[in-house]
């Protein structure tokens, strides 16, 4: 080709590789034995061109390696780096990375829990420890050139989200950001504001996925397409599903047959031979099928923690093999190393040799109920082919390197806390994202195995979709507003929180509102025009029409709460033995009361104070079930039918005690059929305003009208709109400033309690800067009223367990067991100074609704975390807290970071116990399987 070009545009094109290979990217390109693609080239152009950059790329795809490229340039220019992560294990895996290509002695480590080489030119830390520098003005910061902010997506994350903007907010303008992202729709829209903030931004989409993905599903024994095959951007469903789901769909179903619709022999025939093709597969079924098919090594996608446990077991069971004698001999040798740390007494109580044996045949599960050394175990031998089967939580798909080459997803459903709900199709793409390994798999695979109900047209628009968009959940807190207001002063402060992404987010919106509006106020005038009457005032006979309507609803809404007042007054009579009928709700039916429960108002329940209407009566159903019951399931009043002696011996946790008892229920009282409940007069037969109002419409007159009901319609219309159009306005109103009207509801709290005076910072206020977490200003007050003075090293761990805790689901039938003494005295004074919190945040309308304020403390915590500071064995704690070994240990090491951080904060004086304590405390948790770290 060169033989083709002039002599002038030869010696153009010698100098243009000249002057590549002078750059910083030609040094770096050759440090790889692979060639760059187009989007990290042009990411990493746009960083040595001294640009800030966002990369948004579908998982799996490679944008680490512009964040690699800026530790790169850092070190040729002699600044430093650092790369920050979501999660610990994410660093962990990132400094061992960057530390095998640069050397350990140019790459430190800084999470929660390890300090390694801290002052090292680059450094790989969670997100939070750079928030905590950047506040507190550490030294580390000078001559801090780039910082790579990987899965930025987390900004999203309701609870964390916020340390995301903090960090790029407070960054210093000479920073070069380097933001990488997954794939996301509204990318422009998060590099707008990149831009606003942190100046000159690139921003570089990226949809490729390196390796193709392909989309199954698995029915009985055959592996489907889920589309045909085709040329063009639009794939078609494949007609085999379609025809599969509708006649499936046809199909009567097994209630149909009971109530006699008997089927002809051919309609039976036709049935048998369809089920003979579509059925679930079995867990060990699926493993066999892709093993068979070559599509191992695979990740099963299971929404709940025992069922990939389960899973493991059903594999075992059938006899599944995947290794065979050398990488079972491998797997034996890597996982005794990896953990000889860990006591043998502890390695019983945590099924090791179960969980051994699964790993050995290649088998795993992978959850957040696992010991994190286990977890990293089965990463460590997944990368390595070793583990060719891992049945795993949503939690896998956040950020950890372990790609497959095939994914399965069991269903399209999952629990997200309060209800089962499909998943997104941004979470199916993050999901199937693990599917091929670039560099080893050609093509990657997504299976979805077929269920009853399954709609293959559903499934084609999750997997045809790309709608994840990024959403602020920045909110200002206790602690951010004393650090603001320490180094910038209110003003400020106030002009900083006002270009957070979520005020950027809320601003943009508003244009669209704004729109809406002005096409209401032009669809309000048709209306007005189509509901006009010529015998008088429309609009003035629809608002009588709906001031009846509103009455008659008023009275509704009073006979309702009478009612409920009724129900409550003959709940407060009930006793102790007392046999009821449960007139409606989950549990209505035949139950013994064990406990009345309390009259309305705040009692001290699982997560220390909850507010309810009245009695809560703790009862054990027909059914053997215990459970504590609320007003809703009384709407009329209840009397005792009968009485029963209810034994000292009954223990409500035993399931033989509930169903000697229940047995005996049934047996007293089984017989008796409840009195039906008589509804007395409606109350708006006798109101003197509704028969007002009605004698008034009928002398309106607009009531003679023929077209009456036309123009009502029509003025329905009219109110809906014009209620929707104020709505609109209302949401204008509050959109504007919002973050920075937070932060002066905060900053008033504050100063009535003396945390600021102005642009002052107080003593209170400095100690409440080093206190990071959900209840920064509870631990704060605890400290200042001095409630933790005297307490043991245990008892201090048990009362700061309860501002981490948080129970993944509550257990109405009986309060937390706690501590004994000073520590139950401790919590109960916790207890109490939450209650205060509680009233003042709503005297100052900080609404914890919106993300802002003090949650309740929960003491569910309290007695695991006392008894492990004491010294006791895991078996016994993990025993008495009925807790899986990997959430002990997240919560210890949770409450060792609070403790770490009450022992900075609290008082200096030599009469103070509470820092040295607390570093006990630390020490006394900080042993056995939670002292034990992955990074040396």
């Amino acid at each position: 080709m060169t033989e083709d070009l002039s002599p002038a545009e030869r010696y153009a094109a010698a100098r243009k590789r000249a002057v590549e290979q002078a750059t910083a990217l030609a040094d770096f390109r050759e440090m790889y034995d692979f060639g760059l693609d187009p989007f990290q080239i042009d990411a990493c152009r746009a960083l040595e061109a001294g640009k800030g950059v966002l990369v948004a790329a579908p998982t799996g795809s490679g944008k680490t390696i512009v964040g690699e490229f800026a530790v790169h340039l850092a070190l040729r220019q002699g600044k430093k780096c650092f790369y920050t992560t979501p999660i610990k294990a994410l660093s962990n895996q990132k400094y061992q990375d960057l530390a095998k290509r640069y050397g350990a002695d140019k790459v430190g480590l800084l999470t929660g829990d390890n300090s390694v080489n801290s002052e090292a030119p680059v450094v790989v830390m969670t997100t939070e420890v750079l928030r905590n520098m950047l506040y507190a003005g550490s030294q580390s910061l000078i001559n801090l050139g780039y910082v790579v902010m990987d899965e930025v997506h987390y900004l999203s994350d309701r609870f964390r989200g916020a340390v995301w903007e903090e960090v790029i907010i407070h960054l210093q303008e000479s920073v070069t950001l380097v933001s990488l992202s997954a794939t996301v729709s509204n990318a422009e829209e998060f590099g707008d504001w990149l831009d606003t903030v942190r100046g000159d931004t690139e921003v570089i989409v990226s949809e490729h996925r390196p390796v193709p993905l392909f989309q199954h599903v698995l029915a009985g024994r055959r592996m489907y397409d889920l589309f045909e095959e085709g040329e063009g951007q639009k794939k078609a469903v494949n007609p085999d599903l379609t025809r599969m789901a509708r006649m499936e769909a046809s199909r009567p179903s097994y209630q149909d047959r009971r109530r006699g619709r008997h089927m002809r022999e051919a309609d039976r025939e036709r049935e048998r031979r369809q089920r003979s093709r579509i059925w679930t597969p079995g867990r060990p079924e699926v493993i066999e099928r892709l093993d068979s098919e070559g599509l191992l090594p695979a990740i099963t996608f299971i929404f709940s923690r025992a069922a990939c446990e389960a899973a493991v077991q059903q594999c075992l069971f059938a006899g599944l093999r995947l290794n065979d004698e050398d990488a079972r001999a491998r797997v034996r040798e890597i996982v005794e190393q990896r953990t000889a740390s860990i006591p043998d007494e502890d390695l019983h109580v945590l099924g090791y040799y179960e969980w051994l044996e699964g790993l050995e045949r290649g088998i795993a599960a992978h959850h957040a109920g696992m010991l994190p050394t286990f977890k990293e175990v089965v990463e460590e031998l997944f990368v390595r082919g070793l583990v060719k089967a891992v049945f795993a939580t949503e939690t896998l798909a956040l950020g950890i390197n372990m790609p497959a080459r095939s994914v399965v997803l069991e269903k399209l459903v999952k629990w997200n806390g309060e209800q089962h709900a499909d998943i997104t199709p941004g979470e199916y793409t993050q999901l199937t994202g693990r599917a091929g390994r670039r560099g080893i798999d050609v093509e990657g695979h997504a299976v979805v195995l077929w269920q009853r109900g399954f709609s293959p047209e559903h499934l084609a628009g999750l997997a045809g979709t790309r709608t994840y968009p990024l959403k602020s959940s920045f909110k200002p807190s206790y602690n951010m507003a004393v650090n603001l207001v320490e180094q910038f002063g209110r003003h400020r402060s106030r002009e900083l929180l006002e270009t957070s992404f979520a005020q950027f987010q809320a601003d943009k919106s508003v244009v669209g509102i704004s729109r809406q509006v002005q096409k209401n106020e032009e669809g309000l005038e048709g209306y007005k025009e189509s509901m006009t009457c010529h015998l008088g005032d429309f609009d003035e006979y629809a608002r009588l029409r709906r001031d009846l309507k509103d009455r008659e609803t008023e009275l509704a809404k009073q006979g309702a709460a009478q009612r409920r007042v009724q129900a409550a007054a003959a709940l407060e009579k009930l006793k102790p033995g007392d046999v009821i009928h449960v007139p409606t709700g989950k549990f209505a039916g035949l139950a013994l009361v064990l406990d009345p429960g309390l009259p309305a108002g705040r009692s001290n329940g699982h997560r220390g104070f909850e507010q309810h209407d009245g009695p809560r009566p703790l009862v054990l159903t027909a059914e053997r079930q215990v459970k504590r019951l609320a007003s809703i399931d009384f709407p009329v009043p209840v009397e005792a039918l009968e009485r029963m002696r209810i034994p000292k011996s009954f223990n409500p946790r035993s399931p033989q005690s509930r169903r000697d008892l229940a047995s005996a229920l049934r047996t007293k009282a089984g017989h008796i059929v409840p009195d039906r409940h008589k509804k007395g007069r409606a109350a708006a037969a006798d109101d003197r305003e509704i028969s007002r109002l009605r004698a008034e419409l009928r002398a309106h007159p607009c009531h003679g009208c023929s077209d009456r009901e036309d123009h009502a319609r029509w003025a329905e219309r009219y109110h809906r709109l014009r209620r929707d159009t104020v709505q609109l306005e209302r949401r204008i109103e509050g959109r504007t400033n919002t973050i920075a009207r937070t932060f002066d509801r905060i900053v008033k709290l504050l100063t009535e309690m003396d945390y600021l005076r102005g642009d002052e910072v107080t003593e209170h206020g400095k100690r409440l800067a080093r206190l990071y977490g959900e209840l920064d200003l509870l631990a704060s007050e605890c400290l200042r009223d001095r409630i933790w003075e005297g307490l043991s090293p245990a008892e201090l761990a048990a009362c700061v367990s309860a501002l981490v805790f948080e129970a993944r689901q509550s257990d109405d039938a009986l309060a937390p067991k706690v501590p004994s003494g000073k520590a139950k005295a401790a919590l109960g004074e916790m207890v109490r100074i939450w209650g205060r919190l509680d009233a003042l945040e709503e005297d100052f309308r900080i609404n914890q609704a919106e993300g802002v304020g003090q949650r309740e403390p929960d003491l569910g915590f309290a007695w695991a975390a006392y008894e492990w500071a004491s010294g006791k064995g895991l078996d016994e704690v993990l025993r008495e807290a009925d807790m899986p070994a990997g959430d002990f240990v997240r919560w210890c090491k949770q409450v060792i970071d609070v403790l770490g951080q009450i022992a900075a904060a609290a008082p200096r004086d030599e009469s103070s116990t509470v820092a040295r304590n607390a570093r006990k405390a630390v020490d006394g948790l900080l042993r056995g399987v939670v002292a034990y770290s992955s990074v040396g």
